[in-house]
């Protein structure tokens, strides 16, 4: 899965203005028969289309940065095998080549749904300052699942907790 929305997600996170406190964020029921999962998200959160060809959802807290970028992402694995070592790698690759500078911060397994995974959390230096993203790939039975999270690292603690009430609510189909 590619990491060329790292540009528009610099352009929507650069700024540091409060995200608000997790907790107090509501979250709404949402489904779609494109989607191989339901899922609560953040009310009031806008979907955004990066014309990259992945299939998901990708929203983000506001119009106009700064803003908080959340995408679950998945791609049919059509019976092949996947390694999730491979895909952080070309994930990571993907990073770099834009021009970046990313440094891994943490790694764990971690499962959403029922899905087996591996989650990574990463700094990334960009031309206009700072990212943190955190990013799972689920190796699902049928499904390669990316879910990840951009924001500067003044809003991150906030929209990392937001996230995490997201992810709990996951159910795959």
């Amino acid at each position: 899965m590619k990491a060329s929305f790292l540009l528009a997600a610099a352009a929507l996170t650069v700024g540091t203005a409060s995200l608000g406190t997790a907790g107090a964020q509501t979250l709404v029921p949402f489904s779609d028969s494109k989607l191989p999962f339901k899922v609560s998200l953040p009310q009031g959160w806008l979907g955004a289309d990066f014309a990259d060809g992945t299939s998901g959802v990708s929203l983000v807290s506001a119009k106009a940065p700064p803003a908080t970028l959340i995408r679950l992402l998945f791609m049919p694995k059509e019976g092949k095998a996947v390694d999730l070592n491979t895909e952080f790698s070309k994930f990571e690759t993907g990073l770099k080549s834009s021009g970046v500078t990313i440094k891994q911060l943490s790694s764990k397994d971690a499962r959403y749904g029922g899905v087996g995974g591996i989650e990574r959390e990463y700094s990334v230096t960009h031309p206009q300052g700072q990212l943190r993203i955190r990013v799972w790939y689920g190796n699902g039975a049928r499904n390669l699942y990316s879910f990840q999270l951009t924001d500067s690292p003044a809003r991150y603690a906030a929209a990392n907790a937001l996230f995490t009430k997201v992810l709990a609510t996951l159910r795959f189909q």
